[in-house]
């Protein structure tokens, strides 16, 4: 058997296993943002298109996918609203003058996107900004503010999906409906005639991921509200639905995850086979050491170190810190106020006992009156923290 043959035998069994392996294989969960009406991935909109007559009775729900230009102009007689949703919302001069006789005439427009780009930007004088949080694991608490709307307790969401706010808007014009933590807007309306534009900087809020959850279900019910009664919903598709004109030879393959790898696959065993009948020679590979786990050394340089500076006080911050951010994120209470009210709800919900909080509660107004925090009552507070959490479990 010539090389050439053995290269080429070996290679294609490879690729056939490859393949095998990967038709037999679970599918894993698609996290990319698409936003379509007939996808049922995390971040598609197929929950939101089948139950929103459930906030708009009597509507009926058309797909547009032109311009807006275009949707508007030859869009279907009486009273309508309009809703756009993806990642990126372009809007030029004349979308947006259309937009403006479409509202003036007693039409409404939603619009849910990460980013708001043209004109639209420029006219409204806002910009949307993100908080940084590492992985997406910060929760970011927001409601509404209409009294009618607000829930007792905020909303929370992982993954980052309701991290969007307006750092900048225009407060003279700008009305906001919803806010983000520190007062920031999240949710706000522009009134134009008898119509009004409302903007949404979290589209995620409204995908299948965010749905399947009842507080999340509860916040787009809401955020729907307020677009009035009307006979139809028009569904922009324009800014998600990629073009179908592709005449890419290779769009096949790189449709498919399966098959893009195996095209990857096959183009490196071609380059391996090259390199190895070109029989270069490489220099011997040095040796290297396997790197020591420093983890143990490092936390007792930081334990020496806070032991010798005796910051009591700096230690008991912190403790305190992680256990309050503890409490909110599992029990989505507020820790502004550690009064009676915040006791009360914190032992019914934790597993913990009255004396372990009560004792915690009296530490913790102790060391913020700033007072001197000795080792005995660092090493109580340590106990007692450490206790709440066995409990809790």
């Amino acid at each position: 058997m010539s090389g050439l043959k053995k290269y080429i035998i070996i290679g294609s069994v490879l690729i056939a296993a490859y393949l095998i392996a990967q038709y037999f294989k679970p599918t894993p969960t698609n996290w990319t943002p698409t936003y379509l009406a007939e996808d049922k991935i995390p971040f598609g909109t197929y929950i939101l298109r089948q139950r929103i007559t459930d906030v708009l009775p009597s509507t009926t729900v058309k797909t547009v996918k032109a311009a807006v230009y275009n949707n508007l102009s030859e869009r279907p007689a009486g009273k309508s609203n309009y809703f756009i949703i993806g990642s990126v919302v372009t809007i030029d001069k004349l979308d947006y003058q259309q937009m403006v006789k479409y509202m003036e005439a007693g039409n409404h427009i939603l619009i849910a996107a990460y980013q708001i780009r043209g004109i639209l930007e420029d006219t409204l004088k806002l910009k949307i900004t993100a908080d940084f949080s590492f992985q997406n694991k910060r929760k970011y608490p927001i409601n509404f503010v209409n009294p009618n709307l607000e829930r007792e307790l905020d909303y929370y969401f992982d993954k980052g999906i309701s991290g969007q706010y307006f750092s900048k808007l225009d407060t003279v014009k700008a009305i906001v409906l919803g806010q983000k933590q520190n007062n920031n807007a999240n949710f706000i309306q522009y009134k134009y005639g008898k119509g009004s534009l409302m903007i949404l900087p979290n589209p995620q809020l409204l995908t299948n991921y965010s749905l399947l959850r009842e507080d999340g279900a509860d916040y787009a019910a809401k955020v729907f509200s307020y677009l009035p009664k009307a006979e139809t919903l028009l569904w922009d598709e324009h800014f998600t639905r990629k073009n179908g004109n592709d005449s890419s030879i290779l769009r096949v393959l790189f449709k498919y995850d399966q098959l893009r790898w195996a095209y990857y696959i096959a183009l490196l065993s071609l380059i391996v086979f090259v390199l190895y009948e070109i029989k270069r020679r490489q220099r011997i590979i040095p040796v290297i050491e396997r790197p020591k786990n420093s983890s143990v050394e490092f936390v007792n340089v930081v334990g020496r170190v806070y032991y010798q500076q005796r910051n009591n006080r700096d230690i008991a911050e912190k403790k305190i810190t992680y256990l309050l951010e503890y409490i909110r994120n599992k029990y989505r209470l507020k820790t502004i106020d550690l009064n009676q009210e915040f006791r009360e709800a914190l032992l019914n919900k934790s597993g913990a006992t009255a004396d372990v909080i009560d004792d915690i509660l009296e530490q913790i107004k102790f060391i913020k009156a700033g007072q001197m925090v000795r080792d005995d009552q660092l090493i109580r507070l340590n106990k007692n923290i450490e206790e709440f959490y066995r409990q809790d479990q």
